[in-house]
């Protein structure tokens, strides 16, 4: 089987190819003999009933400083593609959300993954509240009054954007710290959106567990240990990747969560444990694929292509 490839991403020369995900992913289909193309969110087109792009031809591999090759420009119909990836990297704002409503239109002739209409239904945040007794007591609330009255309960407590990623704007918010009505102060001032509040979860300490599920089944996972004195753990703000296995507790929240990714068409999925809760549900552009590779000697990016390949026969 040979497919063509458009590859939604950002700018694809400033990429770390030693832990972008869709690198790997991208490469991946290079090497099965696919045609992988390339092309920016912002290249994407509505026209005369067609969704369009400029696209470019992309070749790869894996060499420091000089790790991609594009080809010459054209204008193409994306429903003449077999495969799109929708692979930027939030925020989940309205930019993203318009790139979802025009994706639609061609999915599923187009194999767009994952699933435009249901990335933009999962909020990374919001789409973990849909599975009863998995997250930690969580208030989603644009209301002070509900947030001091939830801290007075739990005393210790994360409150952090609704729409946040990367660990931007997380604060940890202790019993005695005063700092709560500025934050919130700051929170109204530069967010329209509510913020999302949860107890706080000690066991952060000893790592925010990334797990990843291909097709609704988990195929691997990392802890991150968060850096001294920094209660986020993600990898680009000093959090330290280490080799981890499924626990019993992670094994029984894939085994919940996992049919009802495979039944809205979310092939690639990234999501977030801290002891024994759910925190995340991340289907927009989840990372951390190069990283289990590593440490566990697999090849998730084969078992991706191998889903993909399985829904376009």
């Amino acid at each position: 089987m040979t497919l063509s490839v458009a590859v939604q991403m950002d700018p694809v020369h400033a990429i770390d190819i030693d832990a972008d995900t869709t690198f790997v992913l991208a490469l991946e289909a290079q090497e099965r003999g696919h045609t992988v193309f390339f092309y920016e969110p912002r290249d994407l087109i509505f026209r005369d009933g067609k969704v369009l792009a400029y696209i470019r031809p992309m070749y790869l591999r894996r060499k420091h400083g000089d790790h991609v090759t594009l080809g010459s420009v054209a204008l193409t119909d994306l429903s003449e593609m077999d495969v799109v990836l929708m692979r930027q990297d939030p925020p989940f704002d309205m930019s993203y959300i318009t790139a979802t409503h025009l994706l639609e239109k061609i999915h599923p002739k187009t194999l767009v993954v994952n699933d435009p209409a249901e990335v933009r239904n999962a909020p990374e945040k919001l789409f973990v509240t849909g599975f009863e007794g998995l997250m930690p007591p969580t208030l989603i609330t644009s209301s002070a009054q509900a947030i001091r009255d939830f801290r007075d309960e739990h005393q210790d407590i994360i409150v952090k954007p609704l729409y946040g990623n990367g660990g931007a704007g997380v604060f940890h918010i202790t019993p005695g710290d005063e700092n709560l009505a500025s934050l919130l102060e700051m929170f109204e001032q530069m967010f329209r959106e509510p913020a999302i509040v949860q107890r706080y979860v000690p066991e952060v300490r000893e790592g925010d567990k990334r797990i990843i599920l291909i097709d609704g089944k988990p195929v691997g996972a990392i802890n991150r240990i968060p850096a001294a004195g920094e209660s986020r753990s993600n990898m680009h703000v000093g959090g330290r990747p280490v080799s981890s296995t499924l626990t019993k507790r992670e094994q029984e929240i894939c085994a919940t969560i996992g049919p009802e990714l495979h039944r809205r068409g979310m092939i690639l999925v990234g999501i977030d444990v801290i002891g024994d809760w759910l925190t995340e549900i991340n289907v927009t552009s989840p990372t951390g694929i190069q990283e289990i590779n590593r440490f566990d000697g697999v090849k998730l990016e084969g078992l991706f292509w191998d889903a993909v390949e399985k829904r376009r026969t």
